[in-house]
């Protein structure tokens, strides 16, 4: 009996020596093997691993994920006319360097975050006050962001910290600046309206003038082809009455006579003083008196 208890004793202490001496490093950590306070082996891939058992070894994990710092509160800043903006932002940023993070910051997040976090308002404060409002809100917006991104990286590499992107989630004007602001947007957006409706008058101007001057031109090339054309036919029709005329000029005259005829008495109340015997009435009379 006593050999079957030393015997369970001793597997027992061995099942623990060997759990102390095994542990796993999940895909979202890295591990810090540290021999006697002195980090001695940095693991960032996943899997089992061996160590001696306490207190020669231990082991420390390290959050490896991608991690953010969401401002619960947006901050004012001061631009280069002095005037106040409220700035919201975020920044994501994960653990490069596990060991330098460790020595810095004692792989506390807490502690990263507070400085991340003072360093990006430094940046920002930095960044604002050698801008303009207008800069701030869309102008340079971009460049904003990129100085700021190099200068908490800067920062945040000293604790073994990669910064992966920051940004300006909300950019406003403070209370008492927001209404002049909003004013002299209101003003210049006025402003370039008027002028684009000038450019826009004057535009138009230029393409009326400019299609009243093709009009003329086409009228007067119109005209000039309607002439030439009228001048023909006149021409032509002059010359086929003159040949039919040619050849029967008694009958011509007695044709023109008709017409003059038609157009005299176009009228009922039509009334000519003028001689019976005159020759415009020689188709009035009998052959006999034409002589």
């Amino acid at each position: 009996m006593n050999r079957v208890f030393a015997a369970l004793s001793a597997l027992l202490a061995l099942a623990m020596i060997a759990s102390a001496c095994v542990f796993v490093v999940d895909q979202r950590q890295y591990g810090l093997v540290f021999a006697l306070g002195e980090i001695k082996r940095v693991i960032d891939k996943p899997g089992l691993y061996f160590k001696l058992p306490p207190p020669f070894q231990n082991v420390v994990f390290v959050e490896k994920r991608t991690l953010t710092i969401d401002t619960p509160d947006a901050d004012r800043f001061i631009t280069s006319e002095k005037k106040n903006v409220v700035v919201d932002t975020y920044v994501k940023w994960r653990v490069e360097d596990p060991k330098v993070f460790y020595t810095s910051v004692a792989g506390r997040l807490a502690s990263a975050e507070d400085r991340i976090s003072r360093a990006l308002r430094d940046g920002l404060n930095n960044e604002i006050a050698t801008r303009t409002v207008n800069d701030v809100v869309s102008g340079a917006r971009e460049k904003v962001m990129e100085g700021i991104l190099k200068r908490v990286s800067e920062d945040a590499k000293q604790i073994g910290v990669q910064i992966v992107d920051v940004r300006l989630r909300r950019v406003d004007f403070a209370e008492e600046i927001r209404e002049s602001v909003f004013r002299r947007m209101e003003s210049e957006r006025k402003a370039i309206a008027s002028e684009r409706r000038s450019q826009g008058a004057a535009e138009a101007e230029k393409i009326r003038a400019n299609a009243d001057r093709q009009r003329e031109g086409i009228l007067a090339q119109a005209y000039r082809r309607a002439q030439t054309i009228k001048g023909d036919g006149d021409a032509k029709s002059t010359a086929a009455y003159a040949a039919a005329f040619g050849k029967n000029p008694e009958f011509a005259a007695f044709y023109r006579s008709l017409q003059a005829y038609r157009e005299s008495f176009a009228g009922r109340s039509d009334v000519i003083v003028t001689d019976p015997q005159s020759d415009f009435f020689k188709y009035f009379r009998a052959p006999s008196s034409k002589k």
